[in-house]
């Protein structure tokens, strides 16, 4: 049951003690999911290795003593952050939602309840298309050059910053439309501006999946295009909102116009 906001004003230590307590819950999630990924850091890299596998490449190197042990060390963090992440999208919301109407509590509640899943889409599109098409097409410069033979052998550490760049970069950049969402609820964008300013989102598109993306062409275009598809759908999404709570509000105002006016004894 979502209750109204609360009318009593607790002081400002009790918003540190829960704040405290909260960030507590986060921690000590975080450290065991960590402690759980570090025992199967390698089956988990086992993992993440495939894509690299199917497209041809059946070796990784490293030339630092501590380079192997640390990677593992990161697929276990990356690991643990991405299981952690609903206990702390929650321990954030029950921060979050007490100081909320609960108006804004339904608006909002749906949107956080949506990320685990978008989130998990992008990282899922990165891993089994996106991936393997980039990694087909890096790793197509070996060969002969000149006479001298050109031979791809990616160290551990450089292809695990490839791996998690492309499924957290994916993964963010698939949260577009619920921050788009969010945005026209708040009432910051309305759904007209998003249509008129397409052509500055290309824009920004491809700004940010070069960020999000290694330096390479290809694998910019390969998170343009769903991203823009993306905005695109926010677009539809917000739509399809609006019709809905018309047809909602249709009734009541049909309601209202039908009711008789009472009269009084006598008349």
């Amino acid at each position: 049951m979502i209750s109204d906001l609360d009318d009593s004003k607790a002081p400002l230590i009790d918003h540190l003690i829960e704040l405290r307590r909260r960030l507590l819950w986060c921690v000590a999630t975080l450290v065991v999911a960590f402690g759980l990924c570090l025992i199967i850091a390698r089956p988990i890299f086992a993992i993440l290795v495939q894509p690299l596998l199917r497209a041809g490449q059946g070796k990784l190197i490293y030339t630092d003593i501590f380079e192997a042990f640390f990677a593992e060390v990161r697929v276990a963090f990356f690991a643990a952050l991405m299981i952690s992440f609903p206990v702390l999208a929650t321990q954030i919301w029950r921060f979050v939602a007490p100081g909320m109407y609960a108006k804004e509590k339904r608006a909002f509640l749906p949107f956080l309840l949506m990320t685990p899943f978008f989130f998990t889409g992008g990282a899922a599109f990165a891993y089994f298309v996106t991936m393997p098409f980039a990694l087909h097409y890096l790793l197509s410069y070996q060969g002969n050059i000149g006479g001298v033979q050109q031979e791809a052998l990616p160290g551990v550490g450089n292809y695990l910053t490839f791996v998690t760049r492309f499924l957290f970069g994916f993964g963010v950049a698939f949260l577009l439309p619920i921050l788009l969402m969010i945005l026209e609820r708040a009432g910051l964008i309305t759904r007209e501006q998003l249509s008129k300013s397409r052509r500055y989102a290309v824009v920004i598109v491809l700004a940010v999946s070069a960020v999000l993306t290694p330096p390479d062409a290809v694998s910019m275009l390969l998170l343009a295009v769903p991203l823009y598809a993306l905005y695109e759908f926010a677009i539809v999404a917000i739509r399809i909102t609006h019709w809905r709570a018309a047809r909602k509000a249709v009734p009541e105002v049909t309601a209202d116009a039908v009711e008789l006016p009472a009269i009084a004894p006598g008349e």
